[in-house]
């Protein structure tokens, strides 16, 4: 075992999931399915058929833990369309 800390970065685990999040995307979109409407089934069910197998879509998706992935959905629409806006409400 060794002695080194390991650090831990947001950064990475966002790029990670970004990377993912696209190719799952893509892949669906690819096969003509509604990219939207899948990955939302997907994540209120976590019933993995709602993602293509192609290009390795749903393997990949499933290393994501869905909790992480709705946080970083949720925390990405509202830093584009909520904040900054607190002063009009």
């Amino acid at each position: 075992m060794s002695d080194k800390t390991m650090m831990f970065s947001v950064k990475d685990t966002d790029t990670e999931l970004r990377n993912t999040l696209t190719t799952v995307y893509y892949a669906l979109k690819e096969k003509g399915y509604n990219p939207v409407n899948q990955i939302v089934g997907y994540i209120l069910s976590e019933d993995p058929t709602y993602i293509t197998t192609y290009n390795n879509a749903r393997t990949k998706i499933r290393r994501i833990d869905r909790d992480e992935l709705l946080q970083a959905i949720v925390e990405y629409y509202i830093n584009a369309h909520v904040d900054g806006q607190d002063s009009q409400h």
